[in-house]
């Protein structure tokens, strides 16, 4: 049996501080997360498409295709892949988001605007744009995959084809940046993990 004064009936006698802890760094975690912009994220894929050659086997082919992807994921980031985005007028975005920045700042902006990522053994290319506004975030990836799939030979050469295959779409009604589920249960554990190694440490000065 366990002594009552042991480490096991102390945290159950304090499941309610325990409890409250939790919840509070939870909710101020939360509360935290809310004082930085807000984003929402949408999501769009092309498929890169690597020309077949005679000899050439589809595993070959595949991971060219991956390569090429890995080079994509770059060069969407630049300054020269920007311009091809705002010249997209089928997409109802706005440009004024990006106006009155300094080059640096622009650049930056970009660059936190945009995020790819290849999908290993398939030769697609995820793409993800985070926005203010969820509609914006929307049209943006649309105007990006668009730009991807008409002028993104002139970064890859004439033997890829790229091709949108998932329109852009928002996964989520949520922010994704910052992850205010995510915050709230690194809070809420970090609560409950602070409040027993204090009743810990009390114990062991007290035994």
């Amino acid at each position: 049996m366990f002594l009552s004064n042991s480490p096991l009936n102390i945290l159950k006698k304090l499941w309610k501080l325990i409890l409250f802890s939790t919840l509070l760094l939870g909710i101020l975690s939360v509360f935290v997360s809310l004082l930085f912009p807000l984003n929402y994220k949408a999501e769009s894929q092309v498929l890169i498409i690597s020309k077949s050659r005679y000899g050439v086997d589809p595993y070959t082919v595949i991971k060219s295709a991956e390569r090429v992807g890995e080079n994509i994921s770059q060069i969407v980031e630049t300054d020269d892949f920007y311009k091809k985005v705002m010249e997209q007028n089928n997409f109802n975005f706005d440009k004024d988001y990006f106006a009155n920045l300094s080059d640096k700042k622009l650049r930056k902006m970009w660059q936190k605007t945009i995020d790819t990522s290849v999908v290993y053994g398939t030769g697609v290319l995820n793409i993800a744009v985070y926005h203010p506004d969820k509609n914006q975030a929307k049209e943006l990836a649309g105007a990006i995959s668009s730009a991807l799939s008409s002028r993104g030979w002139e970064y890859v050469g004439g033997d890829v084809t790229i091709k949108t295959v998932n329109p852009a779409i928002i996964k989520s009604s949520l922010p994704a940046k910052p992850n205010l589920i995510l915050n709230f249960f690194v809070g809420a554990v970090f609560g409950c993990l602070l409040v027993i190694l204090l009743t810990l440490a009390d114990y062991k000065k007290n035994i």
